[in-house]
């Protein structure tokens, strides 16, 4: 702070000796003016930098400003104080804690040249003169706990001279020049001279010479070792300045070691029989979500905490540990399911409660944030169940973070654009709509960045906008939208039926403009599926410029890039890029990021959450994923489309298995959610439930296709037999899985899924080969029918007029090579969800193909997919209510 040249000359010191040693030194300067509060918030920007392993703060503060430099000296962080000047590291010191403290620099080097004359501290009398906190203390502190007799002697002491002719090792720091007389001292005595002072010199240019606090002619007549002034402290103090600079980074290096956590599990209190899913969660006491942050080798200032129990992550975290190993990557999947669900994501929080808190593995759950529709509508939360949760459950089932509001936002940002621009373009001359697109703003005109984008797509180059002719003018305003090829919905995030259909643009404003339209539910847009794909921001950025609304009319396709609105969905997506934190029961971690929906789109949480978890577990780790539906819709479409965008590998499959649903398989009765169970499902029945393996064998080949072991996890129930339990391992086994467990999680928390985990263990270090079902290059008919034939056991595939149009439209724009992601029924292996087991011979029927240009993939419809689910007669909010004295949500589920 300020311009003292004393100071300015002691930082030009360290700067020089730090560059010479190859530590990265920076001066920050701060003028006089600098209040209390500037030099408070430039430390406070240091403490939180993790690429700043030290700094000091120079004194005397040089400011026309009343500062108090105690609380300056003590706002550095004790890790990063170099200096050795805060009350902790001082504290530390006097307390003899040398192992865990910073050391001044000064009685540091002192200590270093007193050792380097080999002379044993340890039963020596040392006098200290001086008591200043800089030199004085710190250097009785050090004296004393290397074991010597220490006396501190300052001005008030009456007999100096006495006391310094009883020191065999005297450390001056009083601030008096040659006060201390070479008489005085002891015989072979070790004279440490601290003092800086100037004396009048007539033979000097400068008038004045440098001398010590001792006077050194005479001292050095009777002392065994002194140092001289100047050219001995000194150095050493700058010397030892690096050394605590290197002492830190090390530290810190050691600290934040990628994959050594020291982490806390929260011991679970289980009850019989099992409560709430509610009451389970609310019983639990979350810890502080920095404190997770910080167990898992996350710095302070790559978490944003939103509340204590939950956070988001940034992205710079995945950038500092860009060179560390990945930990193993399994994803967990199922068979075809019942609807009422086979446990996937129950599994997945066991699997991590089991992995982590019973075989103190680092680990790391990734999931999907879940859609708020359902949690009001029928099908509930998707925190999982029992005592395999993610906490609190009321945070993970409703707003979060906000994420699925952003998207909303953006995507409804998109559709206004998409009708203002047909509207204005209906309306206007292409001179009118130049004059408003590119308006003269104080007489100047020019196109933004994004227009510029425009031109050059259309061949146009050039940046003036008086430049361009009356041809280019029309390319440019008019984007001609067909308005029968918009595939751009309006969404919410909201069960609402009402909305699956209607009409805009009936105001009189819009000038008969109308045309029917209608919503979908949030996690259905294609923003959701482009934030679940994308690498970054710059990587979601383009994805988000590459999303084609609709076509022209002259059938070429019209982007958000083209609508001019693509810098502004960066803007509401900005934050939605950083996974969100949270986590379990059990106190491991749990990424929650991206929520897509698993038949129009891929059903996998996203990239970015995997890629950050893989570096955090390290290479022993693991991070565990859920895929939606079963392993022939969510489980391909990881392999086939995540799994091809982000470069990462799996090494092992969890297959979530039910008797129940092996049951349905085998020909039992139809399951309905809301109603009882028929007894074929409540009592044992070995022939059926054999019958019904045939899906499970089904979907253990399916996995195996892509080479990836797999591990059945036989989810039981509690009206499930022991027969029916070994039937199903033994059938799995012999179908070719690495190895088939049961699992009593949902009652036992991590402890029931212990045996899983083993095997998910063993699994992992076993070769994985993985390797894609098809090439991307094929034609887009080619891949849909090595999905239906080799995944779904079809005999081949029909595609009715309206698809094989697609198929043409979507070859001529280029889209031909991006993967398939098949829209079907998740109720059976083919597109009737009435068929159960694995059927085979069959014909699937593609009624359409949509394009998710901006998400990178071609989704052919089997059959009519809803992306807008509606309300039952008794939604699940009768049920929820909120206690307004304790703050308590009630009724979740």
């Amino acid at each position: 702070v300020g311009n003292r040249d004393d100071s300015n000359l002691y930082i030009n010191m360290k700067l020089k000796a730090a560059a010479e040693i190859g530590i990265s030194a920076n001066h920050i300067k701060l003028p006089n003016t600098a209040t209390e509060a500037d030099v408070l918030k430039c430390i406070a920007s240091l403490n939180g930098d993790p690429a700043v392993h030290g700094f000091i703060v120079q004194l005397p503060l040089d400011s026309d400003k009343p500062i108090n430099t105690e609380k300056i000296t003590n706002a550095v962080a004790p890790e990063k104080d170099v200096d050795g000047l805060s009350s902790i590291n001082a504290g530390k010191l006097s307390r003899g804690d040398l192992g865990d403290c910073f050391i001044p620099c000064t009685p540091k080097g002192c200590m270093e040249l007193i050792r380097q004359t080999g002379i044993q501290v340890a039963g020596k009398r040392a006098v200290v003169v001086g008591r200043s906190k800089i030199v004085g203390a710190p250097m009785h502190d050090l004296l004393l706990w290397n074991h010597a007799t220490v006396t501190t002697c300052h001005s008030k002491t009456s007999t100096l001279a006495e006391e310094v002719g009883k020191a065999d090792i005297l450390v001056v720091a009083a601030g008096k020049a040659e006060m201390v007389k070479g008489e005085w001292i002891k015989p072979g005595a070790i004279v440490i001279d601290c003092g800086i002072n100037h004396v009048p010199d007539s033979t000097k240019a400068s008038g004045k010479r440098v001398v010590g606090d001792v006077a050194y002619n005479t001292a050095k007549e009777k002392a065994s070792y002194i140092t001289p002034v100047p050219g001995g402290v000194g150095p050493m103090t700058v010397a030892m300045l690096m050394q605590s600079t290197v002492e830190s980074a090390q530290r810190f290096l050691e600290k934040f070691q990628p994959g050594k956590w020291n982490i806390q599990y929260t011991q679970l209190t289980l009850k019989m029989p099992v409560p709430s899913d509610i009451e389970i969660s609310q019983s639990c006491i979350p810890k502080p979500i920095d404190q997770v942050a910080k167990e898992v080798g996350l710095l302070p200032d790559e978490v944003e905490l939103y509340g204590q129990t939950k956070a988001k992550v940034h992205l710079s975290a995945l950038k500092r540990l860009k060179n560390q190993p990945d930990g193993k990557y399994v994803v967990v999947t199922g068979i075809t399911p019942t609807p009422l669900g086979e446990g996937k994501s129950t599994t997945t929080v066991g699997l991590v409660q089991a992995l982590g808190a019973h075989l103190h593995q680092n680990v790391f759950a990734c999931v999907r944030q879940p859609s708020q529709g359902p949690t009001f509508g029928i099908k509930g939360g998707a925190a999982g169940g029992g005592y395999c949760q993610v906490i609190p459950m009321e945070e993970f089932n409703l707003h979060l973070t906000g994420d699925i509001h952003a998207i909303t936002a953006a995507n409804n940002l998109v559709a206004a654009a998409v009708d203002a621009r047909i509207f204005h373009e209906l309306t206007q001359t292409d001179q009118a709509l130049y004059n408003r697109l590119v308006p003269s703003v104080n007489g100047v005109r020019k196109f933004s960045d994004i227009q510029i984008r425009r031109l050059q797509k259309l061949g146009i180059n050039k940046t003036d906008p008086t430049a361009l002719t009356k041809e280019e003018i029309n390319l440019f305003v008019r984007l001609d939208i067909d308005p029968g090829t918009i595939t751009w919905q309006r969404v919410l995030d909201t069960n609402d039926r009402f909305l699956r259909k209607i009409t805009i643009g009936q105001s009189p404003t819009e000038k008969g403009f109308s045309r029917m339209a209608q919503f979908d539910i949030t996690v259905s847009s294609e923003i959701m599926a482009v934030l679940a794909l994308s690498d970054g921001l710059d990587d979601m950025k383009k994805r988000l410029g590459r999303m084609v609304v609709a076509s022209s009319k002259r059938g070429e396709p019209v982007t958000t890039d083209d609508l001019g609105v693509t810098g502004a969905l960066a803007v509401l997506m900005k934050d939605t890029v950083k996974p969100n934190l949270m986590q379990t029961l059990e106190g491991t971690p749990v990424f929650v990021h991206a929520g897509p929906f698993a038949n129009i789109a891929h059903g996998n949480s996203s990239v970015l959450a995997d890629k950050i978890a893989l570096k955090l577990v390290g290479k022993e780790g693991f991070v565990v994923t859920e895929a939606g539906f079963g392993a022939d819709i969510g489980m391909e479409k990881f392999f086939n489309i995540k799994c091809r965008y982000s470069g990462l590998r799996p090494h092992v499959v969890v297959l979530v298995a039910t008797v129940r649903a092996l049951k349905m398989h085998g020909g039992g009765p139809a399951v309905t959610a809301g109603v009882p169970l028929p007894k074929e499902y409540t009592e044992e029945n070995l022939q059926l439930l054999a019958k019904g393996c045939s899906n499970l064998n089904k979907q253990i080949q399916n996995a195996r296709m892509f080479g990836v072991p797999v591990v059945v996890a036989v989810n039981a129930f509690k009206t499930d037999t022991k027969a029916e339990l070994a039937l199903v391992v033994q059938l799995a086994k012999e179908a070719g899985a690495f190895d088939a467990v049961e699992c009593t999680h949902w009652a036992e928390g991590g402890k029931g899924a212990v045996a899983l985990a083993k095997a998910v263990q063993r699994a992992s270090q076993t070769p994985s080969n993985f390797r894609f079902l098809y090439n991307v290059e094929l034609p887009i008919i080619d891949k849909i029918r090595l999905i239906a034939q080799q995944i779904y056991g079809a005999r081949d595939i029909e595609l009715l007029p309206e698809a094989q149009e697609k198929v043409a439209v979507y070859t001529k724009q280029g889209f031909g090579n991006l993967p398939i992601c098949m829209a079907k029924t998740h109720l059976s292996l083919s597109h009737d969800p009435e068929q159960k087991g694995a059927p085979t011979g069959f014909i699937l029927p593609i009624r359409d193909i949509r394009a998710s240009v901006g998400a990178g993939f071609l989704y052919p419809l089997v059959g009519t997919m809803s992306t807008m689910p509606g309300l039952p007669t008794r939604p699940c909010f009768y049920d929820i209510d909120l206690d307004p004295v304790s703050g308590e949500v009630n009724g979740l589920f």
